[in-house]
Formats: structure tokens, C-alpha cells, sequence
């Protein structure tokens, strides 16, 4: 079993930063990749970025250039820095886990882009 605990979700202002964190622990030998997913209220989940374990990355179109997604394997720790925010990338952001035979989730995180 892989535990994700999340953290870094709040109110930003439009044009703002955030950076979410999410740190595994349990069997993290399994794990594949790390990324994270978000979900507008009303819409369905969606990808919006993930690593792999040698470095490749995957990330929505839309998001290219303003979300990075750094990770940092000695700490177990997956990261999602988001620039230049807008109000439409208002969700709740679930970090996951792939492992060899599912998908793990943490429990989400609300970020809210408003002024």
C-alpha cells in the first residue's frame, strides 16, 4: 500500500503562484510514477501532469509553460509549481501514484483562483 499526504492548497489571486506538495510513504518501492489530476466542479478528472521514474514528464497542453512539476525521490515528495493562475484552473488537485497493479490517490486539495 502507498499513502499520499497533500498539501499547499488555498486562495490565490489571479496571476499568482502556488506550489503543492505531495509526499508517499508505505510502498514506494512500486511506484512508477507520481503526478497530479485536478477536478472542476461539474467536470470530469483530468491529468494535469506526472513523472516517471526516469525523469520523463507528461503534461496537459493547456498547461505547458505555466505548471511544472518537480520531484524529489529521496524524499518521496512530488511537487506542483503553478504560475500565472487563472480562475478556470480552480479545482481540487488529487496527487496519485502509480503502482504496479493500481492507482493511488490522495485525499485532494482545494485550490481557489479568485480575486
Amino acid at each position: 500500500q502507498v499513502q499520499l499526504v497533500e498539501s499547499g492548497g488555498g486562495l490565490v489571486q489571479p496571476g499568482g503562484s502556488l506550489r503543492l506538495s505531495c509526499a508517499a510513504s508505505g510502498s514506494t518501492v512500486s511506484i512508477t510514477s507520481m503526478g497530479w489530476y485536478r477536478q472542476a466542479p461539474g467536470k470530469e478528472r483530468e491529468l494535469v501532469a506526472r513523472m516517471f521514474n526516469g525523469g520523463n514528464t507528461n503534461y496537459a497542453d493547456s498547461l505547458k509553460g505555466r505548471f511544472t512539476i518537480p520531484r524529489d525521490n529521496a524524499k518521496n515528495t512530488v511537487y506542483l509549481q503553478m504560475n500565472s493562475l487563472v480562475p478556470e484552473d480552480t479545482a481540487v488537485y488529487f496527487c496519485s501514484a502509480r503502482g504496479v497493479v493500481r492507482m493511488y490517490w490522495g485525499q485532494g486539495t482545494q485550490v481557489t483562483v479568485s480575486s
